[in-house]
Parts: C-alpha cells; sequence; structure tokens
C-alpha cells in the first residue's frame, strides 16, 4: 500500500479536528458539567491513522472474529413506534420511520430518522445495515445529531405492506468500523490450535484453507461440529474400493453427488486439493456391519449420482428452533436479512438455496423470497417459525431430491437399515455432521481398530486420522442411539452447543 501524500494527510488530520470542534461541547461546558471528564478520542479509535506494520498487531487482538456480524437492534416502523437503542459508539439512539409520497407513486417512500447521541469518545463512529426483504442498505454516523436515510419509492404494495407491519430492520455492526476491521483479521487468522505428530466406513474432512475452508468454518460455528465435509466408502461386488460423496466438482465446476475409485479421490486430497484438508475414518460397529444391506445401499447411491449438491436445503438441518441455534449476535432477522441482501446479489443462487425449501414449506410454489414472507405472515406463521419447519426425506426439488454431504450418507445409511426400527419417523435431512458423528455406529473398541490406525500418534484416538497437519476430535463421538423424530427440535448454542434430550 502506497504512503498518503503528506499534503493529504494534514487536511485529513485538520478536517478531524474541524470535526471535533463542532460536534462537541466547549471547553468551558465541559468544566462547568457535573458529569464525570470525557476522554476526546480512544486510542484504538485512531488506528486508521497508523502504519498498517502498527496497527496491523493491535487490530488482530483487541476483537474476535464474531465481532463481523450484524446485531439486530429493531424495527422502525412509524414516528408512533420508534426504537431505542445503545450503540458501540453512540450509546443513546433513537429511530423512527416517516412516510412521503414524493415520488408521486401508488405506495410512496419513506425517510428514516435515526438521532445519535452521547458518543463514547470524539472519534469513533457507528457502522448500520438496513433491510427489508426487498432491500439492503447501509450507512454510518460520525457526528451528535439527527441523520436520515431517504427510500424513494417503496417497491410495490408488498414492501409498503410489511414495512407498515413489520418495519425497516436496523443492524448495528457492534464493533463499529474499525473493529469490524479487527474482527475480519481475528477471522483470517484463525487456525486450529492443537498440532498432530506425524501422519476407511464414513469419511469425515476437514478443510481450513479456500472457499471450503471458509464456509467450514461458519458451518462449524453455527452448529457446533469438528469437521465440515464427509464422504463415504464402498465395496463393489469384485472387492474395489469406492468413495461416494455429495460436494464433488465435476469437470464443468458444478457441486455434485458422485462414486469415485479410491486411487482417484485419495489422490486429489493428498496432490490436488489446496485446502489443507484433515481426514479421519469412522469405521462402522460390527453389529451395524452385519445388518448393512449392501444392495439397498449401492442402488441408493446409484440412484442419487450427479444430482447437485443439496443447496435447497442446506441451512435447515442447522435451524431447528426460534432462538436457540443463533451464535449471537445472530437471529432470524441477521438471516433474513442477510437472505434479502443474496437474493438481490444472486438472485439464482438465493431462489436455489431456499426459496423452494420455504415454498414446500408454506404449500406453495414459485413464490420470490419477499412473496414468501408476505405469504407467510397471511398464514399466522412468523418467519421465525418457518425456518424451524422440519425438511421431510421424500420432498423432490426441481432438480431432484436434495442431499448435503452428511445427509447423503446417512439417507444411504437409512436405505441400508441402521436406523431400524425407526427409519419411518427419521428425516436425515435434519441431521448435521456432529449428529452424524454422535450416532452410536462406529466401533467403541480400539483393539478391533486396524493396526495401522494412529500408529504413529502418541494419543490414541477412537477413530482413525488418515490425513492431517493437526489432531482431528469429535467431542460426543459414537454416543446417541437413533429415535423418532431425532434432531428435529435441537438447540445448538455455543460454547457448549447442549442439545435437550430426544429433541
Amino acid at each position: 500500500m502506497r504512503p498518503l501524500p503528506l499534503k493529504l494527510l494534514s487536511l485529513l488530520s485538520l478536517l478531524l479536528f474541524i470535526l471535533v470542534l463542532v460536534s462537541y461541547p466547549s471547553p468551558l461546558a465541559l468544566i462547568r458539567s457535573s458529569a464525570p471528564p470525557k476522554l476526546p478520542f480512544r486510542s484504538s479509535d485512531l488506528l486508521p491513522l497508523l502504519p498498517w506494520r502498527l496497527a496491523r498487531p493491535i487490530l488482530g487482538s483487541l476483537r474476535s472474529a464474531i465481532d463481523l456480524l450484524p446485531a439486530f437492534v429493531g424495527a422502525a416502523s412509524s414516528p408512533g413506534d420508534s426504537v431505542e437503542w445503545k450503540g458501540a459508539c453512540f450509546y443513546e439512539n433513537r429511530a423512527w420511520l416517516e412516510y412521503h409520497n414524493e415520488s408521486g407513486s401508488p405506495f410512496g417512500g419513506g425517510t428514516l430518522h435515526i438521532k445519535t447521541s452521547n458518543a463514547h469518545s470524539w472519534t469513533c463512529m457507528d457502522l448500520y445495515v438496513f433491510a427489508t426483504p426487498y432491500r439492503v442498505t447501509w450507512d454510518y454516523y460520525f457526528l451528535s445529531r439527527e441523520h436520515t436515510l431517504d427510500f424513494k419509492e417503496w417497491e410495490g404494495e408488498a414492501e409498503y405492506e410489511y414495512v407498515k407491519h413489520n418495519g425497516v430492520s436496523i443492524f448495528l455492526m457492534p464493533s463499529g468500523m474499525i473493529g469490524t476491521l479487527r474482527a475480519l483479521a481475528a477471522t483470517m487468522g484463525f487456525r486450529d490450535k492443537c498440532r498432530r505428530s506425524s501422519l476407511w466406513d464414513f469419511l469425515a474432512l476437514s478443510k481450513i484453507r479456500g472457499r471450503w475452508g471458509g464456509f467450514e468454518t461458519l458451518e462449524k460455528w453455527v452448529t457446533g461440529a469438528y469437521a465440515g465435509h464427509t464422504a463415504v466408502c464402498l465395496r463393489d461386488a469384485e472387492g474395489k474400493l469406492w468413495v461416494a460423496e455429495s460436494g464433488h466438482e465435476n469437470e464443468k465446476g458444478e457441486d455434485v453427488i458422485a462414486i469415485l475409485p479410491w486411487e482417484e479421490w485419495w489422490d486429489f486430497e493428498v496432490n490436488k486439493d489446496d485446502s489443507n484438508p484433515h481426514i479421519a475414518l469412522l469405521p462402522l460397529h460390527p453389529d451395524m456391519r452385519a445388518k448393512f444391506n449392501e444392495t439397498a445401499a449401492w442402488e441408493y447411491a446409484n440412484s442419487m449420482s450427479g444430482l447437485p449438491y443439496g443447496y435447497h436445503n442446506m441451512i435447515f438441518s442447522w435451524i431447528d428452533t426460534i432462538s436457540g441455534n443463533y451464535p449471537p449476535p445472530l437471529d432470524a432477522h441477521v438471516v433474513a436479512s442477510f437472505m434479502t441482501m443474496w437474493t438481490k446479489l444472486q438472485p439464482a443462487y438465493a431462489g436455489n438455496m431456499w426459496n423452494e425449501a420455504l415454498n414446500k414449506r408454506l404449500g406453495t410454489e414459485g413464490l420470490d423470497l419477499a412473496e414468501i414472507m408476505v405469504e407467510s405472515e397471511k398464514q399466522g406463521i412468523s418467519f421465525e417459525k418457518l425456518l424451524t419447519i422440519s425438511e421431510q426425506d421424500d420432498w423432490v426439488y426441481v432438480d431432484g431430491k436434495s442431499t448435503s454431504c452428511v445427509v447423503f450418507i446417512l439417507g444411504m445409511y437409512k436405505e441400508a437399515g441402521l436406523f431400524e426400527p425407526y427409519s419411518s419417523s427419521i428425516q436425515v435431512s435434519e441431521f448435521t455432521i456432529k449428529d452424524a458423528y454422535s450416532l452410536n455406529f462406529f466401533e467403541d473398541n480400539t483393539t478391533r481398530l486396524p493396526e495401522w490406525c494412529n500408529k504413529d500418534d502418541t494419543v490414541k484416538l477412537p477413530f482413525c486420522q488418515i490425513k492431517g497437519r493437526y489432531r482431528m476430535e469429535f467431542p460426543d463421538y459414537n454416543i446417541m442411539q437413533p429415535y423418532p423424530h431425532m434432531n428435529e427440535k435441537c438447540p445448538s448454542l455455543p460454547p457448549n452447543y447442549v442439545r435437550s434430550n430426544y429433541c
């Protein structure tokens, strides 16, 4: 990064000084005040003015990765229904919405008023995101005064009715502008701490770098899983070993369900996968092997081969409850806001990831996200409740059955008879990766593990880690017996991710 020219730096400093003078009381007023003296700034507020080499270590030490996420503070719907909250910079904030028709359109528009006051320092600022099902925008506030955000025209009757009843959602970036950058630095610096001394069934993978590494980190955080991807080993009638997985990237760059020769799959993971994969083999228990219907399993795998990865219902295995699955500051409002924003940015992907699944929960077809929210309200189902309705294994989407990596494997186990006598009352689409490795399907006698299993490791694991620099672990491994309606209503809040009995 090139350094700022001296003239520009001087100009910025002068501008900052002027803003301080015009925005805050005089020194005499401060002396007369009975309130305790307030420092004009916090040292962290000056981080942007420091050279990067000096700012970076401070940036990385003051915040956590979680601070990247917005916090829902309220929704403003009318002048008589204002919302108040404490911000990261301004401790007293109030917002209300006034309607107008400056555009002369059938439903007009509105102005959101945000009054900020009582800043903790003279140089801080608050960063906000504002959302309805039809739009997402943002703004930041540096001065103690009344600010406005204009919505020139509502996007038709649907948005007008939604805002009138539910308001414009307001999200605070809890760390402000600098804190958000600090949190980003913390996220980029995330690493497992537990080194492994060195370097077949259910395969659990954890990817650290790249596109999948970032996605898996988010998945682990919200579900409590200690792995982010799964695959399964299969042997055919001739004894040839295969690996089946949902999420294999084909020649077109599409993530699909694929059945690959072991050698091809392993060569990719060892020599071509740049995500630094860590891989563990979780051998099935002999009792599970004895009841395993291999013919049924192969029929299921072959029937699913070539279908797309289960993007349609991926998030619904995570969300089971109205408030017990969202790590703070996440909540259903943030999820709805993210869906809205993603719908605007990537409408095709958004429709693929949740629109069809939400339509199935409402008994409708073809509604987009905004129409889904309106229809949900008409049916008397809150959006928070709609997200918790259980996925059904027999639902067929526009491109076939939809299974994520772990749902594909558990669907195979279900067809093979491992969930009997409860197969008809268990929806494996509701299982996360943590739910999968918690099932008591796996070997519980370490003396029966292969001789090579963890041979060169000083710690004897109850499973076999076959690749990775760091030692893998799976809390609550191999402890849960299947039961009817398993994992349909389970909370999953950090840091302990405690689940209620028979949820």
